[in-house]
């Protein structure tokens, strides 16, 4: 397949990493499911790391059940520190509860929550601040992508949400074209590493080479056991952020050794 894997050789090899978004889903006994599941892989985070995003309320009990063998993250932040915010979670607080990672600008809360590439920009520099990583989500609607302006839009995004200084700190980039979420649809392997490519040009392009080649970009959008190979060994694919798979240990389980096979 074209676009394989080969780094430059300047630059060391992005770490691989799978991320499970439970969404608004799960309960104490799935959270218990995926302790035993974890206990059950290799602890090799020096060749892909493993992270979980439960729903608030299991943050705590994921934690204490993982015991450090996958990572923690969590779906979303404020980007105030502290405030009249009711319902609301600070970055910090997520610090606290032992979060690393936090999503931000995940494709349902631009749609259903309205949020704009300046309040994602605001929760990334919320996330750096508090010292958590940002997995910046980025993608094209059905209609965006029927109009070939798949492109633009993620530039657009990048431009509008990405703030200074993530330049200086690690971000997260992952992919995920809107139309392929949920849905069943993806695209093909050919398309996604075009779409990586563009957004690894653009980051090296607005950051720096050094900082655009390390920078790890995920793939997400139905990602499954049966097909997350032929998105892991793409050249710019570093990684997967997986939804409705990540609700079932078995299939996670899948997905987790394929990213280890790397």
């Amino acid at each position: 397949m074209s676009g394989q894997k080969q780094w430059p050789t300047q630059y060391p090899a992005r770490r691989a990493m799978v991320v499970g978004n439970w969404k608004m889903h799960g309960d104490v006994a799935l959270t218990r499911a995926f302790a035993a599941e974890a206990a059950r892989q290799p602890n090799t985070r020096d060749s892909a790391e493993v992270i979980l995003a439960p729903p608030v309320p299991f943050l705590d009990i994921t934690r204490n059940m993982l015991s450090g063998m996958w990572s923690l993250a969590a779906q979303d932040c404020h980007w105030a520190q502290s405030g009249a915010y009711t319902g609301e979670i600070s970055a910090e607080m997520l610090a606290e509860f032992g979060c690393g990672y936090v999503i931000v600008g995940h494709s349902e809360r631009r749609i259903l929550m309205g949020e704009t590439d300046e309040y994602v920009q605001g929760k990334i520099e919320a996330a750096l601040a508090a010292g958590l990583t940002p997995i910046m989500c980025i993608g094209e609607t059905l209609a965006q992508h029927q109009a070939q302006e798949t492109f633009i839009t993620l530039a657009s995004q990048l431009y509008h949400g990405l703030p200074s200084s993530a330049v200086q700190r690690e971000v997260v980039i992952a992919y995920e074209p809107v139309w392929a979420i949920g849905s069943g649809l993806t695209p093909t392997p050919e398309e996604v590493q075009d779409c990586h490519d563009h957004i690894r040009t653009f980051l090296c392009t607005h950051w720096n080479a050094q900082k655009g080649e390390s920078a790890r970009v995920l793939y997400g959008g139905s990602v499954k056991p049966d097909n997350v190979a032929d998105f892991l060994t793409l050249a710019d694919v570093d990684g997967v952020l997986v939804g409705g798979a990540s609700l079932d240990p078995t299939a996670f389980a899948d997905i987790v050794r394929s990213a280890f096979a790397l």
